[in-house]
This record gives C-alpha cells, sequence and structure tokens, in this order.
C-alpha cells in the first residue's frame, strides 16, 4: 500500500518577488533647485554689475587698506585679550560668596551687556565731556582728549564689552566642573585662589574654549563699528578712498574680501583648537580634519564604493 503523497500548490512554492519603490525627496529636490537658483541669481546679479572688478584687484593690496587691515586684527586681539582676563575677573567675582563683590559683578555684566556696543564707542569717544583731566589732580595731569584717541577708544569700548559676554562664557566653564573637584582641593589644604588656577579653570577650559573661538570672530566683525568713531581700521579707510574716487562698491567688496579671509583663518585655528580639547571629553570618533576629508575624497570614496 502505497503511502499517500501531499503536494504544496503551486503559488505557495514560488518564490514572492518585491517591489521596491524607492521614496523620492520631493522637498529636498525643490529646495535644492529653490537656493541654487537664488544663489546664480546674485552671482548674475553681481557679475552683470556695473562693478569695476579691476580696481577691486588693484585696491586689494593697497597700502592703505592693509594698513586698515593691520588695526583691525590689532583691535581684535588687544580688544579680546581685555576681554578674556575681565571676563575670567568677573566671573570668579560674580561666584564670590561675598554679596558686594557679587553684585558688582552683576552690574557690570548687566549694563555693558544691555546697551550696544556702539552707544559704548560713542561714551568713550566723548569721555572728555564727563573727565576733562586724567590722572593725579595737583600731580600730574593729561587733558582726557588728548589721551583717548579714537583708536584706545575703540580698544576700550569693545574690550570692556566683551568683558561683559566673556564673563557669562567663563562662568558657565566653572559651573561645569564637578563640586567634588573643589572639596577634593580644599581637603588637601589648597587655598581659594589655588583652587581655581590649577583645578578648576583647567577642567572649564573643554567648555569655555568653542565659544570664546565664536566670540574672537564676532570681535573681528564688531570692530567694523570703530569707524563710526574715525578708527584707522579697514573698513573706515575703504570708507575714506571711495570718498574720493567714488568708486562704492568695489571698495566695499576689497573691504568684505578681507573680512572674509581673516575669519576663515580664524575658523581654522579654532576647529583645531576645539578638536585638540574635545580629545577624551566623550566616546564619539574626532571628526576629520579638513586635510583627512580631502584624502577620503580623493581615495577612500573609490575604495567604497
Amino acid at each position: 500500500m502505497t503511502a499517500p503523497t501531499t503536494e504544496m500548490p503551486a503559488a505557495a512554492t514560488a518564490p514572492v518577488s518585491y517591489r521596491i519603490h524607492p521614496v523620492r525627496h520631493w522637498g529636498r529636490w525643490i529646495a535644492g533647485i529653490v537656493t541654487v537658483a537664488i544663489l546664480a541669481a546674485i552671482v548674475f546679479a553681481f557679475a552683470t554689475a556695473q562693478i569695476d572688478w579691476a580696481t577691486v584687484g588693484s585696491y586689494l593690496t593697497a597700502s592703505a587698506i592693509l594698513s586698515g587691515f593691520g588695526v583691525t586684527v590689532v583691535l581684535t586681539v588687544v580688544s579680546m585679550i581685555i576681554g578674556i582676563l575681565l571676563g575670567v575677573l568677573v566671573a570668579v567675582m560674580r561666584l564670590s560668596s561675598n554679596p558686594v563683590v557679587s553684585g558688582i559683578a552683576w552690574l557690570y555684566v548687566w549694563f555693558f551687556r544691555g546697551t550696544p556696543v556702539y552707544l559704548q564707542l560713542l561714551l568713550w569717544f566723548n569721555i572728555a565731556l564727563v573727565f576733562p583731566l586724567i590722572g593725579v589732580p595737583g600731580v600730574i595731569e593729561w587733558r582726557t582728549v588728548d589721551v583717548v584717541t579714537p583708536l584706545l577708544a575703540a580698544i576700550l569700548g569693545l574690550g570692556i564689552n566683551q568683558g561683559a559676554y566673556t564673563a557669562e562664557v567663563v562662568r558657565a566653564g566653572i559651573l561645569s566642573v564637578d563640586e567634588g573637584q573643589t572639596e577634593a582641593s580644599k581637603a588637601l589644604g589648597l587655598t581659594s585662589g589655588a583652587t581655581m588656577r590649577t583645578v578648576v579653570l583647567p577642567q572649564a577650559m573643554r567648555v569655555i574654549l568653542p565659544p570664546i573661538g565664536n566670540e574672537v570672530i564676532g570681535m573681528l566683525k564688531t570692530t567694523s563699528l570703530a569707524s563710526a568713531i574715525g578708527a584707522s581700521e579697514v573698513l573706515n579707510q575703504a570708507q575714506h578712498i571711495y570718498l574720493v574716487d567714488n568708486m562704492i562698491m568695489e571698495l566695499l567688496i576689497v573691504s568684505g574680501i578681507w573680512y572674509l579671509i581673516a575669519v576663515s583663518v580664524l575658523s581654522i585655528i579654532q576647529y583645531y583648537v576645539e578638536r585638540h580639547f574635545a580629545k577624551g571629553s566623550s566616546s564619539r570618533s574626532l571628526p576629520m580634519t579638513p586635510l583627512q576629508r580631502l584624502r577620503w575624497f580623493f581615495t577612500g570614496r573609490r575604495r567604497t564604493a
């Protein structure tokens, strides 16, 4: 007697094929096309406008523009040094248990963050109206109008204003350090100043440095406001030139090119500083450097294709 056999239906044994429909991101394509069209329209407008690009090239390395750019760099560096020193001092004062000291620090931050930097520049430039003489009364005195030049007024205005913003950045960095570090330092006999200098601030640098890098780039661009009080930075020099030869757009483009060059250099420096201090801060791998990205683009893409 033969055992019965069961045959599977043909439909059940045939392989099932699925048709894959790729997702089409129409929104991305539309946004990309619109963005490229706007960018092309802007480039076309500048290319066809009545701009003498030969004049742009000739003034790009003019002595007046280069000297103005040098003043811009000096303003940025000196103002940031003043801002960082004031910021660290005021941040420590704000965290003090002394209500008078912390109150003065809070008042400083409140005033200089609450008023425009343009107004502060004008106040420092006209400070002689309030203090006609400076020095030691009856011993040695100078006329304030002779001492507070436009360059010095710009340095004071930008540096002191920057100190208020830096103070908040430093304070946030200090508060990010675990309190156990401070308690352990006190248990070892370190004073409050030594604890802040050798324990807290070095650990807070990871939090402090990235925003400080952004503040440096912001300061470079803010120096353009110094032209309002006659400081001979790059924009002020460009204005002096185009008021004579009427090449307004050409000189503004020259100023913009120099600002872009400086910001690009600072951005690269900031990138490497942040990358250095990111080591060991998290389990994530470090981002590739621009050189590594180029190498990957030309070699790694072929290997992974």
